[in-house]
């Protein structure tokens, strides 16, 4: 069996942060834990080539880093494409799955992936690919590649795949005809009557979860108060500098309005479909509403607007991404000193 291995600077052995805007890189051989998926895979299996990219380089240059990627693994003539695994790496992850689905979409060669549930890539891409659960923790490294080993042999074997409690894999939302001696009613009265009792039991549909957010205490004084803007519609300076995608956004921006009376649609541009940007771009203030907030400044209904808005695109965006994006904010907003946010959006 020969491998093509993705990946990103941190596996690859480049270094971090730092070297995030590296370029796709290709190397010889296993590369990091390509050398223990190699082992893992058994006998008579190689990894002859391992691509490496800067998490930063490969979601901001997506198209070129693809089609890049779909080539090198035609060239090495590939039987299996492997990305990661990523765990929380909400880029690496992104990058993985948007490889993994060109890949196979393009060549026809099994691939397999692997991500904590929590990674923004399982939300966009756990339907269309089978993606390991590989939890939190680069700790459990070996026991996630055992588990992608296992499942891409029998992608490449065309062995058929058990369900993910078997495989290992993240559940896909996808459901398979089965013959059971019990019908649908009798099975959910099994399932509450042992719900009642405090007996263990399996749903057949995962319920979405959400994380109970408590309300937080009003603002006594909103004339005495710090105010911020924050905005989901996509709001950037002209050039669009954070790189801030349209759809699926995986960063925010905070962008200065110091001195700043109303915003000119000269100097924005809008990063996000799915509504009709003209009137936004016509006046930025329909959508970041610094005139209106400014009159209130002046007037001494608020004590005071902090000289920067956060801005990023919420159209599609996984519910486990724009948790992270969210909590980010947080973490400025209560650095800033802010009182209480005003959240536009489209």
């Amino acid at each position: 069996m020969r491998v093509v291995h993705y990946l990103n600077q941190f596996y690859g052995g480049l270094g971090g942060e730092a070297k995030a805007g590296v370029p796709l890189e290709t190397r010889e051989g296993a590369v990091g834990p390509g050398r223990l998926l190699e082992q893992v895979l058994g006998e008579g299996t190689k990894v002859v080539t391992t691509l490496v990219c800067g998490d930063n380089y490969a979601v901001e240059h997506q198209a070129e880093v693809t089609a890049s990627v779909v080539e090198k693994v035609r060239e090495a003539r590939a039987d299996l494409f492997v990305a990661g695994p990523c765990f929380e790496a909400g880029r690496y992850g992104m990058a993985a799955g948007a490889l993994c689905s060109a890949v196979r979409s393009a060549l026809g060669v099994p691939v397999i992936t692997g991500m904590a549930e929590e990674n923004p890539g399982a939300d966009l891409y756990r339907e269309a690919l089978y993606i390991i659960d590989s939890g939190r923790s680069a700790a459990k490294m070996r026991d996630v590649l055992i588990k992608m080993a296992s499942l891409g042999r029998k992608l490449v074997n065309k062995v058929p795949i058990g369900l993910p409690t078997e495989e290992g894999y993240l559940r896909r939302g996808l459901i398979r005809d089965q013959f059971v001696t019990k019908t649908a009613a009798t099975r959910l009265v099994d399932m509450l009557v042992a719900k009642v009792k405090g007996e263990a039991f399996e749903s057949e549909m995962v319920a979405t979860s959400f994380e109970p957010i408590p309300m937080p205490p009003a603002v006594k004084d909103l004339s005495k108060a710090k105010l911020m803007l924050v905005t989901d519609g996509g709001l950037v300076p002209k050039g669009n500098p954070d790189k801030i995608e349209g759809m699926a956004a995986t960063r925010w921006g905070a962008y200065r309005i110091e001195g700043l009376d109303d915003l000119s649609g000269e100097d924005y541009e809008i990063s996000h479909g799915g509504y009709d940007p003209r009137f936004v771009q016509e006046d930025p203030d329909r959508l970041v509403p610094l005139d209106a907030v400014r009159e209130m400044e002046k007037r001494g209904m608020i004590g005071k607007l902090h000289p920067e808005f956060i801005s990023t695109s919420g159209l599609a965006n996984p519910l486990s991404n724009t948790r992270r994006m969210g909590k980010e904010m947080v973490e400025k907003v209560k650095q800033e000193g802010v009182d209480a946010v005003i959240l536009t959006s489209t």
